[in-house]
């Protein structure tokens, strides 16, 4: 599926929102959301809108830098997406973190590094929900991979 961005043109054209799956150690950050109101209290994968001009893993890669304050480098972007309203469209994208330590700098109250078995511990929402089996897996060592192995890796990567 091609992204689709609006630069305010034809109507039924729906803007890109991308969300980061940012994986670091066999585990997946999670942010709970501080705003707006009606989102508050709940959990995503950090993100946020693509802006015009944008491709996909530059918003990300602008994104997680603005709202966590970490260089990091989208990887692939996971199966499906989300119709978060009739204008924008969700797209859940693998993210390696490359340098810093993340820390809720906007729109987030709380970050948390969960693994495959404490991945449904909080309280996502609706539309992050669609990447959740997806996540689950790359987070969970293969055997094929050998001992040790981290979820993210070249085999555990869906292809754009």
């Amino acid at each position: 599926m091609t992204s689709t961005q609006s630069d305010g043109g034809s109507s039924g054209e729906r803007r890109l929102v991308v969300g980061g799956a940012l994986l670091h150690r066999g585990r997946v950050l999670a942010a709970r959301r501080s705003a707006p109101a009606e989102t508050a209290g709940r959990w995503e994968f950090p993100g946020g809108k693509a802006e015009p001009g944008e491709t996909p893993a530059q918003a990300l890669e602008r994104e997680l830098r603005e709202e966590l304050g970490v260089r990091a480098r989208a990887v692939a972007r996971l199966p499906g997406a989300w119709p978060v309203r009739a204008d924008l469209e969700l797209h859940i994208w693998t993210a390696e973190l490359l340098a810093g330590t993340p820390q809720p700098l906007q729109d987030h109250s709380e970050l948390r590094w969960l693994t495959a078995d404490e991945l449904y511990d909080v309280d996502w929402l609706d539309q992050d929900r669609f990447a959740l089996p997806h996540v689950a897996a790359l987070l969970r060592p293969r055997s094929a991979e050998g001992p040790g192995a981290e979820g993210g890796g070249g085999g555990g990567v869906f292809p754009t």
